[in-house]
């Protein structure tokens, strides 16, 4: 599933293509993509509509239009937005086309068909439960080992367990939990609430340095996820633990090894997360 880092790469690379462009025509291929409204009544309330600066809330990306409105859109496990020429062949999984003034289309494919997309409206009607609930950004600067100290205090629970919840940390998921533990030295089954003051302060930096990397390599690809020009993440050289089981731990040579926590495949080095 794309990650804060990926979701962070799409809205930057459609922030060079999307603002001020109008939706001249909007084609719904599968209809079960749209969320909400139902799908006429999404075509009739986006047509016409111009784009703002995009934005994103943990993995959701939010496209802001004139009139109050937000499309927001959530890839899951295999969604791709991007724009391209509309001489460009449509792939066998595109679900969503939005036509633009400028004659590009800004396209939704969906291998799996798990995401989708809400169009907002004023007081945040139709917005999807998840965006509601979220937690705090883990990049903004008022997120401090403070805030991360009182989501763990008193919890029983595995600590990426808590990462993974987006109620707590928005934005985390599998791919960037276990390389942040794995940068702490934390295992991933330790209650949460275990954590002294400077694991947490160490798996706070973590997590921040975890995502600055990913941003600046433009996320992680593994098979699906491409950027908004239709490019791939290149973090996946530098992932340090995951997806790297049986491979040598790159600080002690040992090699990685793969678990369940929290229902997760999750990867450590049984030595430097003991």
């Amino acid at each position: 599933m794309p990650e804060l880092p990926e979701v962070e790469t799409l809205r930057r690379t459609l922030a060079r293509r999307l603002p001020g462009r109008q939706v001249r025509r909007v084609d719904v291929i599968r209809p079960g993509q749209i969320r909400h409204p139902a799908p006429d009544a999404f075509r009739s309330a986006l047509t016409g509509r111009t784009f703002g600066e995009p934005g994103r809330r943990g993995k959701y990306l939010l496209l802001p239009l004139d009139g109050d409105r937000t499309l927001v859109c959530h890839l899951r496990m295999s969604g791709r937005l991007y724009v391209v020429s509309p001489e460009v062949p449509r792939a066998r999984h595109t679900h969503v086309v939005l036509g633009l003034d400028d004659g590009t289309e800004l396209r939704y494919e969906d291998q799996r068909t798990f995401g989708g997309f809400h169009l907002v409206g004023p007081g945040d009607e139709g917005a999807p439960a998840g965006l509601r609930t979220l937690g705090p950004e883990p990049l903004d600067p008022d997120w401090g080992p403070e805030q991360l100290a009182a989501e763990l205090k008193g919890r029983r629970a595995a600590v990426k367990a808590v990462l993974l919840d987006q109620r707590a940390v928005a934005g985390l998921g599998n791919i960037y939990a276990d390389e942040a533990l794995f940068r702490a030295g934390i295992h991933p089954a330790r209650p949460a609430g275990a954590l002294g003051g400077a694991e947490v302060e160490r798996l706070h930096r973590a997590v921040r340095e975890v995502l600055d990397n990913a941003i600046a390599r433009r996320g992680t690809t593994f098979s699906l996820y491409l950027d908004g020009e239709a490019r791939p993440g290149d973090f996946y050289s530098e992932l340090r633990v995951y997806d790297r089981e049986g491979e040598p731990c790159p600080r002690c040579g040992r090699p990685i090894a793969k678990i369940r926590v929290a229902g997760r495949g999750t990867h450590l080095c049984p030595r430097c997360q003991a």
